[in-house]
């Protein structure tokens, strides 16, 4: 039987490995481009393997997605997966800022059923099983009671004047955003943009476990470990709140259709 302890242990020392590397300054010529936009560094690579090597083990049966080896979907599809973002949050790990993760996600028949996210820069650990417990730091979790969408806190670097949100600290991991609706930090967090599974998986658990909603941009049901690791979006609020962001966003898309 798998102890999740053992994910947990795994997930730390994924953590030291990455602070290895996470020094201000010194990451510029350790990163490149894999597309436009989109950095990866060779601590993402080392991480990456690592974790592929330590989790494998523990189930050999499983399938296996990454960001850093997205292109490998041999094993996608199973009914059991590891889904995993080695680093969540390159951005700020390669400019010396805490805003990133390393991001563990079991998935079994779709859902994911366990979560770890290790933010070492941060000092905080996010864990959380399905149907059981989700904590940072061993603290019980309960998610964002906001009640009205009009002056809701969102993880934001600015917000245009006419937007009716309230703008928090934004940590570049989108799994670190969505961990903050979870710890009442925040209480929305939205993409209408095509994501990757393994950005949000292992913060999916951790944050539905709070008592948060956690579905793609449309309020549709999300699933995992797929055969293209892609959902159109994510929306995750507080419960209260969630039919008015689904209902903005469709506003939101239907007027900025093609531009998305």
């Amino acid at each position: 039987m798998l102890d999740f302890d053992q994910i947990v242990t795994v997930a730390q020392e994924a953590g030291d490995l990455a602070m290895q590397q996470w020094q201000v300054g010194k990451n510029a010529e350790k990163t490149w481009e894999k597309s436009p936009g989109q950095i990866v560094s060779e601590a993402d690579i080392a991480v990456n393997n690592f974790l592929r090597e330590r989790l494998e083990r523990m189930l050999p049966d499983a399938g296996w997605l990454s960001e850093e080896t997205a292109q490998d979907k041999s094993l996608s599809g199973r009914d059991m997966a590891w889904v995993v973002d080695p680093i969540d949050g390159t951005k700020d790990f390669v400019k010396g800022k805490p805003g990133w993760c390393v991001s563990i996600a079991l998935v079994q028949n779709g859902a994911p059923i366990f979560g770890v996210l290790n933010a070492p820069a941060m000092d905080e650990l996010w864990t959380a099983k399905a149907g059981s417990h989700t904590e940072v730091n061993g603290k019980a979790l309960k998610a964002s009671q906001c009640a009205q969408y009009a002056g809701a806190r969102l993880p934001v670097e600015e917000l245009p004047d006419h937007i009716d949100l309230t703008a928090v600290f934004k940590p570049n991991s989108i799994a670190l955003r969505l961990a903050m609706v979870a710890d009442d930090r925040a209480d929305l967090v939205v993409s209408t943009r095509w994501g990757s599974e393994w950005d949000i998986a292992a913060a999916h658990v951790i944050a539905e476990e709070a008592g948060a909603r956690v579905t793609d941009a449309h309020g549709g049901k999300l699933r995992y470990n797929g055969t293209h690791g892609q959902a159109f979006g994510i929306l995750c609020t507080s419960e209260a709140i969630h039919e008015d962001a689904v209902a903005r966003v469709a506003k939101f898309l239907s007027e900025n259709e093609g531009q998305t």
